[in-house]
């Protein structure tokens, strides 16, 4: 169920162009019967006040989901600080009572259920003004909470500093980081190539549901 105390608005990050997999939208690659992205609105979508897709180029092909899809507010590509950007600026123009969005990548279907919880957790404890996740002794920084009262930073990092890595921005502020165990199943898994597709098929079967 969503966090009580604090509102979260979830963003799935689907805007990435996959050349690792020869194109295309990974989300949309099936893993045990479903898309990918199936499984991660499965998991995040309880979780969040409101759940939307970041994704550039038509939105048609989302239509099935049922939820909003929000391009990119820079141009070219930056990179998912585009999409964080897009998120905030989303919530900020739609849900002005949200201060915070959690994001995720589209192709993390192993994402762990109390996610948002313990991100939010976190923040509150170290007076954080971001929150970014970890698994084994690797931080994932695509997978992270928000304030929308930093998107017109973050717009200036990305437009006029023209920054693109992620911890070079979040260096800038304090950062709670929360970590998860990475055996049996790093739930911040991600698929970018044709073996990373078949090996979740077989990590899925190890997964509790």
């Amino acid at each position: 169920m969503p966090t009580e105390q604090t509102p979260t608005l979830g963003v799935v990050l689907a805007g990435g162009l996959a050349r690792r997999m020869g194109g295309g939208d990974k989300p949309m690659r099936r893993i045990a019967g479903r898309t990918i992205l199936d499984h991660v609105i499965e998991r995040i979508g309880p979780q969040c006040d409101g759940l939307l897709l970041n994704a550039n180029g038509d939105p048609s092909r989302f239509a099935g989901f049922g939820l909003p899809v929000v391009a990119d507010t820079v141009e070219d590509y930056p990179g998912p600080l585009a999409g964080v950007l897009a998120g905030l600026d989303w919530a900020a123009m739609n849900r002005p009572d949200t201060r915070w969005i959690v994001t995720t990548a589209g192709d993390c279907p192993f994402l762990p259920r109390n996610l948002v919880a313990r991100l939010q957790q976190a923040r509150m404890a170290e007076d954080a003004d971001l929150a970014v996740v970890a698994s084994g002794d690797q931080t994932h920084p695509v997978v992270g909470l928000w304030k929308v009262a930093l998107r017109d930073e973050l717009r200036h990092a990305l437009v006029v500093e023209d920054i693109r890595k992620i911890d070079r921005w979040t260096a800038r502020y304090r950062v709670a980081t929360v970590s998860w165990p990475a055996e049996p199943v790093d739930p911040f898994f991600n698929a970018n190539t044709i073996e990373d597709l078949e090996q979740a098929e077989r990590l899925a079967a190890l997964v509790a549901d």
